[in-house]
């Protein structure tokens, strides 16, 4: 058991650190140590556009005492804007999009992934942010845009 816990203190911080995002900001929202994190994402594809992702960051403390030690919550924010000038690669164009960014939530079983979505219609791109769980989806979201004007 005692390994098994270590085991879960060493890799809860390697869960929230992504390859691609850059923490950029960090609010405590508590005296127990429970923090928002603000992390900023370049879309790999389209160059030109930065998505910042806030997102709730569970304590050691709150991880004891409320149980559920491999797991934080499904709950995220985004903002995605225009960073310089905006040239769009090789994007799936598809209506189910493309996965842009995607970061463990849990040990095994939930992630928080970003989404973009090409309106061409509209010549909007479109992010969303959403959970993913193996046995049951989330309906928490957030979505943002970002319209193409003039772009190559």
């Amino acid at each position: 058991m005692r390994k098994i816990l270590t085991a879960a203190l060493i890799a809860a911080p390697l869960l929230s650190a992504a390859a691609g995002a850059e923490q950029v900001g960090e609010v405590g929202v508590d005296w127990v140590g429970n923090d928002i994190l603000i992390e900023a994402i370049e879309d790999p594809k389209v160059q030109g556009v930065t998505c910042h992702i806030a997102y709730f960051d569970r304590s050691f403390f709150d991880r004891i005492t409320q149980g559920n030690w491999f797991e934080d919550p499904s709950n995220a924010s985004i903002a995605c804007r225009q960073t310089g000038p905006i040239k769009i690669g090789d994007i799936d164009r598809g209506p189910g999009g493309e996965k842009v960014f995607s970061e463990s939530r849990s040990l095994i079983f939930k992630s928080l992934k970003v989404t973009r979505i090409f309106d061409e219609a509209h010549q909007t791109l479109i992010y969303l942010t959403h959970a993913t769980e193996l046995t049951e989806g989330s309906a928490k979201m957030s979505i943002s845009t970002v319209p193409l004007y003039g772009s190559e």
